[in-house]
């Protein structure tokens, strides 16, 4: 057998699940590669990164580079932010503020570039939300909107399953929120030979 080539990965803890796998797709299964995930904060996942021990971070953020960031951040791709939740049944569908105004909501925690967004949209229309849970992961957000305990602020690439099966529907996007997917690598351009290929592929998907 031939020498396997590690690739060390560290991910946001908030991040869709589904994304990673999208992203890792491409060597999943392969006999010369070994896969290595870590979740964390992404403050700690740089500082990992910064000394050689992740070979890239990937993010729902941007974070702002200062003098001697020894870090890229490359934009893989966005999707738009939804508000899903269980199917209506046979009760009237209610329209996207009607459902911000009246039903218990499980959202992002206040650091997420998500929330921040969502904030400033239901600030907008006046509405004050329930909120039934804050949540700092992208899979307990989709548990607790399977187990109907309240709509989820979420992107629909999280509840692709769930929304495929009938499970969960999309209220409506939310209308100027995204979530950004970035891979931030070492600003030794990709150390390891296989980002390359992962992060073009992700950028042309």
């Amino acid at each position: 057998a031939g020498a396997r080539t590690v690739l060390r990965i560290g991910s946001m803890a908030t991040l869709s699940r589904n994304f990673q796998l999208g992203f890792l797709q491409p060597v999943l299964g392969r006999n010369d590669v070994e896969v290595m995930v870590r979740s964390g904060a992404l403050r700690e996942l740089l500082r990992e990164l910064e000394a050689h021990r992740l070979d890239v971070v990937l993010s729902s953020t941007t974070p702002v580079r200062e003098a001697g960031t020894l870090w890229v951040a490359h934009h893989l791709d966005e999707q738009p932010v939804s508000l899903v939740g269980p199917p209506p049944g046979r009760r009237k569908r209610k329209t996207l503020e009607e459902v911000l105004a009246t039903e218990p909501l499980v959202l992002p925690t206040s650091d997420s570039s998500i929330r921040l967004g969502f904030d400033a949209y239901v600030d907008r229309l006046g509405i004050e939300p329930q909120i039934a849970a804050e949540i700092d992961d992208m899979a307990m957000m989709r548990l607790l909107a399977r187990e109907r305990v309240g709509h989820a602020v979420v992107p629909p690439i999280v509840v692709q399953d769930e929304l495929a099966d009938g499970l969960l529907v999309e209220v409506a996007p939310i209308p100027g929120l995204v979530e950004t997917f970035v891979a931030i690598t070492p600003s030794r351009r990709f150390p390891n030979p296989l980002l390359r290929t992962l992060v073009m592929e992700a950028r042309a998907s």
